[in-house]
């Protein structure tokens, strides 16, 4: 597998992740716990060495998960979590909480569950705007000084809250949505703060939520422990027109005898060679056949293919609901 490096801050990890979210958290059909650590194991031994979870994820159980099926190889991965919610007793999420006093109580929790000394990448989850950025960084900062955490991530971030970030406490990374689909970051100024910055970008939900892959259509159904059943982007009508952005990019993958998977993943990775994409998926051959695509070599005719298809399919509906869509000028 290849190697990339997460901006300036030297975080050397394999080109791509992996999203665990999806093994026991919010995707429909979870893996037994057996099988979940033995696929976490198969992803080390095919070369990945980047690992995506959080506290959020169960809560608590994903985190829990990573940890037993990482520990063997601790001394091999990069473990990313993160850290903002706050929970009653019961587990429930009771809000947003970044004040620093909680951050220093996070952190000894995912520590415990993950069975590790130190935390290679700490997220903050969501900006919570009750508390200002400059407290949450300070917070981080002093604990990469107690060698607790090693880098300070952000996720979901805008421009300016991560060049507040940055100048208290440099940030290693980025985390967020980005896609063929989803290209928002390229007009808001966070892709070119992190130019100008030096941070990496790791996107999540790379494939579309599964949608780039080509396997899903206006007949889908997906139930409700699955959280796309509750996203515009999911509605049988916004599939159906979103699927005109899939079939112009079968000629491309067609062409270069690639997946639609393979295709979404190595043009996020053309974009810029900080780019870390953490794909999720439970099975072993979707799992090889998405580390594929860091071997693959785009083309500058290949790039203007999959550009100039996406700039003909006007995406439909929000990501969340609630959420106002904004469309990349293209």
């Amino acid at each position: 597998m290849h190697q990339r490096t997460l901006g300036q801050r030297q975080l050397e990890v394999s080109a791509l992740g992996l999203g665990c979210m999806g093994l026991n958290y919010h995707r429909g059909t979870i893996l037994a716990r057996r099988e979940a650590v033995q696929f976490l194991r198969a992803a080390v031994e095919r070369g990945v060495t980047f690992f995506d979870t959080a506290q959020a994820y169960g809560p608590f159980t994903n985190e829990a998960l990573v940890g037993e099926a990482l520990k063997p190889y601790r001394d091999r991965v990069v473990i990313a979590t993160k850290f903002a919610n706050e929970y009653d007793e019961a587990g429930n999420n009771i809000g947003l909480n970044s004040r620093p006093e909680h951050i220093r109580v996070a952190v000894e929790g995912s520590l415990r569950r993950l069975r590790t000394e130190y935390i290679d990448l700490y997220y903050q989850h969501r900006v919570d705007p009750e508390v200002p950025i400059e407290d949450v960084a300070g917070a981080v900062g002093e604990l990469i000084r107690a060698g607790k955490v090693r880098h300070f991530g952000l996720s979901e971030a805008g421009a300016d809250t991560i060049r507040r970030a940055h100048a208290a406490q440099p940030v290693t990374a980025l985390q967020s949505e980005y896609s063929i689909w989803w290209r928002e970051i390229e007009i808001n100024g966070v892709l070119r703060t992190l130019d100008e910055l030096g941070i990496g970008l790791v996107p999540y939900s790379p494939l579309g939520r599964g949608f780039l892959t080509g396997h899903i259509d206006e007949t889908t159904a997906f139930g409700a422990d699955d959280n796309r059943s509750t996203l515009p982007r999911f509605t049988s009508e916004a599939i159906k027109a979103n699927l005109e952005l899939v079939t112009l990019l079968r000629a491309v993958a067609n062409r270069r005898q690639m997946t639609l998977a393979q295709v979404a993943l190595g043009w996020l990775l053309a974009q810029r060679p900080w780019i870390v994409p953490i794909p999720g998926t439970t099975k072993l051959q979707r799992l090889e056949e998405n580390l594929m695509a860091a071997d693959l070599d785009f083309t500058p005719a290949d790039l203007s293919d999959i550009q100039e298809a996406a700039s003909k399919v006007q995406i439909q509906g929000a990501r969340y609901p609630g959420e106002v869509s904004v469309q990349p000028s293209r």
